[in-house]
């Protein structure tokens, strides 16, 4: 194999249904590859597809610079309940924390509901006779003879990974390293997290949840990160592996197998980086993402240019929706993550009836074995692609390089056995009735972040991708009342691309309480030191001098006797009494904006913990991604496509996207290697210089 000059970057998302790779490179030329996932060993998919792009790019494994990925197998493991056999380690008389847990539950009056079972069992909790003052006194010292006992217990309970939290470990960690040192001395084969290594923020249900979610999922994310670099070895891939995080940064592999709980959603993340790259491009300062894949739809939002994060979320809970949506469902993690609003309406989501005759559309997924009906995989329930292709939006044939081929009479028939004729209703009434359901599933993920957070959709576009994204954006734009939607390119690929526009990302806490004369820039400003020398340091020693590193602090306030905290940023972490002053306005602006009230005058704020954020590089996204090979599906010229009653069944001419080079009105289907755009009749329609869709849905109703 002769080598071609330059590098290349792979990226690589792999979702439930599909895994979507990608290949830049030096000059901003794009290889794409889309083929079904492979659970449950899902770097094999991701193998799979690096080496046939290698050869279609004629280029040696050592040409790769940088491989980085986006996987759901920590997810994968809450949810499953398949993780490692774990233990906890905590204070004497905090062993029940977990079951306690917070008074929250999904459904308000669901009399008959449980709480989870916790990932530890009781049995395998372990007490230590020991304790610190919240003001760091020693009340009990540790008692050596009783960490042997200690390591007995684990050695005869066969414990895989280990999990210590003590109470006051977030400001005075040096009981918990101690017993850290200690257990990775004797047990070297049992993996250890540390509370303060994983979280230093107070809340000690949420930082013992977090820090046992972390050791729960270890053992599995190690073993999947050890799989996937064997893999690229044995290509002659040597070149860094790079795993996304919940927040949308990139983190070197070493960190993310120490601390997985902190990439638990880097799939979606990556998504919404990608998205926030397209609307500064554009000079568009407020948007609401859209991304519809085989399992779910998420939805975020990025206001005034800046991507909304969220300080804490749920894992294991229902997927009937995201743990934004209800709470007490999942295990509370306290890790900065992208604020996503998730519901099961995905392309695999399954449609049926209840004992009532009632129609649903998901939360449960046909995923990728054995898929939608129309996959030919052996599925024999109706899915929401099953509906699209009955619609006439998914064109029957090859798809997804020829590994899918959609199956017309495949999705009739189950939709017809399984729907309509229970009902009584005509097929394409029945596929008209799980495309809306599925529409309205989606839209309360869409006022999740929106109309439930005080803002006005009004004020926003919609940039809509993922596979499903482009078929269902312009008639949820419409009853969203947003007024422009834009489609990007690669749309059914775009978080994959997402994961080549962000750089290195690390996250540190810490936890205070600075409220009256103690809110001090001098306060404040330590705490941001202590922190950024040992960010500067982990930075250094991966290869970024400190005028590489781009710092943001965040901070979490409220008013003094309040449960809960708004996360507001500060850009240049110097801090002035003007800042000061300037931040706790923004705080009170956004109290009201969001609970439509400000506090009593003379009741102060108060910082409960300040975060900093580094960012190592530049970003990939800054230059145009130029594909090397065109994917636009150009087989035909027309299909019928069904436009609701008023307009019905349409003969709609499909079009690729390069042939839109004024503005038009639809109908079109504008077909695409990875996705189909659905525009209505009547709808206009333009191509913008950056090769985007953008669809005028102001005005447009939904049917």
């Amino acid at each position: 194999m002769t080598s071609t000059n330059g590098h290349l970057r792979f990226a690589a998302d792999v979702g439930g249904t599909f895994t979507d790779v990608i290949a830049l490179d030096d000059r901003g030329g794009v290889w794409t590859h889309k083929l079904p996932s492979t659970p449950p060993n899902f770097e094999q998919a991701v193998l799979n597809a690096l080496k046939l792009l290698l050869e279609k790019t004629n280029r040696p494994g050592e040409s790769v610079s940088e491989v980085a990925h986006g996987t759901t197998v920590a997810t994968n493991a809450i949810l499953e309940r398949r993780g490692a056999r774990t233990a906890l380690v905590t204070t004497k008389g905090f062993r029940d924390v977990l079951e306690l847990r917070r008074v929250r539950a999904p459904q308000m009056y669901d009399l008959f509901w449980d709480k989870p079972k916790p990932l530890v069992e009781r049995y395998l909790r372990f007490e230590i006779n020991e304790r610190l003052s919240a003001a760091g006194d020693v009340l009990m010292a540790l008692d050596e003879p009783e960490l042997w006992q200690l390591k007995e217990k684990l050695e005869r309970e066969q414990i895989e990974s280990v999990g210590v939290c003590f109470l006051h470990a977030y400001a005075f960690p040096r009981h918990e390293r101690i017993v850290g040192e200690f257990l990775r001395k004797h047990l070297p084969k049992v993996l250890v997290s540390l509370s303060s290594e994983v979280l230093r923020v107070r809340k000690e249900y949420e930082r013992t949840a977090t820090t046992v979610v972390n050791a729960y999922v270890r053992p599995i994310m190690g073993r999947c990160i050890n799989a996937m670099r064997a893999g690229l070895n044995s290509q002659r891939v040597t070149a860094p592996l790079l795993i996304m995080q919940s927040a949308g940064g990139l983190t070197p592999a070493a960190d993310a197998a120490a601390r997985p709980v902190y990439v638990m959603e880097s799939g979606p993340a990556a998504g919404v980086l990608a998205a926030s790259y397209i609307a500064r491009r554009l000079s568009i300062r407020n948007i609401i993402t859209l991304d519809i894949g085989g399992t779910t739809a998420k939805a975020s939002l990025i206001e005034d240019g800046r991507v909304a994060y969220s300080p804490e979320y749920e894992v294991g809970a229902s997927l009937s929706a995201s743990n934004r949506l209800v709470g007490g469902g999942g295990e509370r993690i306290i890790a900065p993550t992208i604020d996503i609003a998730e519901v099961g309406a995905g392309g695999g989501s399954l449609a049926y009836l209840d004992k009532a005759g009632g129609l649903h559309v998901g939360p449960r997924s046909a995923g990728a074995l054995p898929g939608p009906a129309c996959y030919q995989q052996g599925g024999k329930e109706p899915t929401l692609t099953d509906a699209d292709v009955m619609l006439g939006y998914i064109r029957p044939g090859k798809l997804a390089n020829g590994d899918i081929t959609i199956d017309l009479e495949a999705a009739h028939r189950a939709i017809h056995d399984r729907i309509a004729k229970p009902l009584g209703i005509d097929v394409m009434r029945a596929a008209e009735g799980i495309h809306r359901i599925a529409n309205s599933n989606t839209l309360r993920a869409l006022r999740a972040v929106s109309t439930e957070r005080g803002r006005d959709p009004r004020e926003f576009a919609l940039v809509a991708f993922g596979g499903n994204g482009p078929v269902h954006a312009a008639n949820l734009a419409a009853e969203l009342r947003v007024k422009q939607t834009l489609v990007p390119p690669l749309p059914g690929l775009f978080s994959a691309v997402g994961l080549l526009f962000g750089g290195i990302e690390h996250h540190d806490a810490r936890s205070c309480q600075l409220t009256g004369e103690a809110l001090t820039p001098t306060a404040l400003q330590s705490l941001v030191d202590e922190m950024r020398q040992t960010m500067l340091a982990q930075f250094r020693s991966e290869g970024f001098p400190a005028d590489q590193v781009g710092l943001i602090c965040d901070m979490d306030i409220r008013f003094l006797g309040q449960a809960s905290e708004i996360r507001l940023s500060v850009e240049t972490p110097q801090f002035t009494t003007a800042i000061l002053r300037a931040l706790e306005e923004r705080f009170k602006v956004e109290h009201e904006r969001l609970y439509g009230h400000r506090s009593e005058l003379d009741n102060p704020v108060e910082v409960v913990a300040v975060r900093l954020i580094g960012r190592g590089g530049k970003h990939a996204g800054e230059s145009q991604l130029r594909p090397a090979e065109r994917g636009d599906a150009k087989a035909e010229s027309s299909r019928r496509a069904y436009f609701g009653e008023k307009w019905g069944m349409v003969d709609t001419p499909v079009i690729a996207r390069g042939q839109i080079d004024q503005p038009a009105a639809g109908p079109f289907l504008i077909d695409e290697y990875d996705s189909t755009t659905v525009v209505a009749p009547g709808v206009k329609v333009w191509r913008d210089q950056h090769e985007n869709l953008v669809i005028d849905t102001n005005g447009v109703s939904h049917h």
